[in-house]
């Protein structure tokens, strides 16, 4: 394996609140991602606090019921600088579990309407019989996911809170 760690950064010119009240809101997700892996909301209010999860709907080809849901728990919640979230799934117990990789943004004001933004998605965490099952990235296609991938996601993120 290559590497464990993917980021991308961008400066996009909008301030910090703006840009992390857009990733605090599930609604915005599915746009942001814009590959159609991540579907909708299931919970639709935004994210207030580390702790929260929020359950989106998502969609990948290579998943083996193709239509699954994704329970992300908050790690990270620094309004207006960093936040973040560990997906996970439903134990079938009341409880989650968890594979080991995040999602994080980091913001960096550069005046009042630019923010550096960083995406990271970080594998570092995952054990080896995840790994082992899953692969990374997971689900690959070909091409597999990269950085370049983040970068949209980026884009993405920079068209919407400019509209």
């Amino acid at each position: 394996m290559a590497t464990d760690l993917l980021t991308a950064a961008t400066t996009i010119q909008a301030s910090a609140e703006a840009i992390f009240a857009m990733l605090a809101d599930p609604k915005t997700h599915a746009a942001i991602n814009g590959t159609g892996r991540v579907v909708a909301p299931v919970d639709t209010d935004p994210i207030t606090a580390s702790g929260r999860v929020f359950r989106m709907a998502m969609y990948h080809p290579n998943h083996p019921n193709g239509n699954y849901e994704i329970h992300n728990q908050v790690t990270v919640f620094e309004p207006p600088r960093a936040i973040g979230w560990k997906p996970g799934y439903d134990t079938g117990d009341g409880s989650l579990g968890f594979g080991g990789w995040t999602w994080r943004y980091d913001l960096v004001p550069l005046g009042p309407a630019a923010t550096e933004v960083t995406l990271t998605y970080d594998w570092s965490a995952v054990p080896d019989a995840v790994r082992e099952h899953v692969g990374f990235p997971p689900f690959a296609p070909d091409p597999p996911f990269s950085a370049a991938d983040l970068s949209q996601s980026l884009a993405h993120l920079a068209e919407l809170v400019a509209s």
